[in-house]
């Protein structure tokens, strides 16, 4: 994956997550729940920490620090990868997109995060999150399968080579 292709994805990433937060910061009530499925819905609530509400006491803007920390070392990596690991790409895009959304975007404009995708049964919930933190969540899982493509691909060239000894 090319550079205009890596800012692309992560350019729109940004905008249809933010496009959706601002949907329902405008259209629902905050802890509203909207139904879209038996077992997903859509719930309106505020997050002031990082995923699942984890330190939610701790400054905004040491937050907003690690985040931009954290963001610099996605970006040192994702420089270093070959273009050729278009998985690996796209998974530091999407990455990038996340957190720019969620952990700039949202804590410097709103002072939270926006979140509102809800997995659930009548007794049971999964953590509220949206769309940035499933950005994140699915990049990791790109870069470690392109990892683990790579790793199979040198371990049965290796069983291809020569044998113990070398040969």
């Amino acid at each position: 994956m090319r550079l205009p292709a890596f800012l692309a994805v992560i350019v729109a990433g940004i905008g249809i997550d933010q496009w959706i937060k601002h949907l329902v910061e405008t259209r629902m009530a905050m802890h509203e729940l909207i139904d879209v499925l038996p077992f997903l819905g859509l719930f309106r609530i505020h997050n002031t920490g990082i995923a699942f509400s984890m330190f939610s006491g701790l400054d905004r803007m040491l937050l907003i620090g690690l985040a931009v920390a954290v963001m610099i070392f996605v970006g040192w990596l994702a420089a270093r990868t070959d273009p050729a690991h278009v998985l690996a790409r796209l998974g530091f895009a999407l990455i990038l997109s996340g957190a720019f959304s969620n952990n700039l975007i949202d804590r410097l404009l709103l002072g939270y995060v926006v979140d509102y995708i809800l997995f659930h049964t009548p007794t049971w919930s999964f953590a509220v999150f949206n769309l940035a933190d499933a950005f994140i969540s699915v990049g990791a899982g790109l870069v470690i399968l392109d990892e683990v493509i790579l790793w199979r691909r040198h371990a049965r060239q290796g069983a291809k080579g020569p044998g113990p000894g070398g040969g």
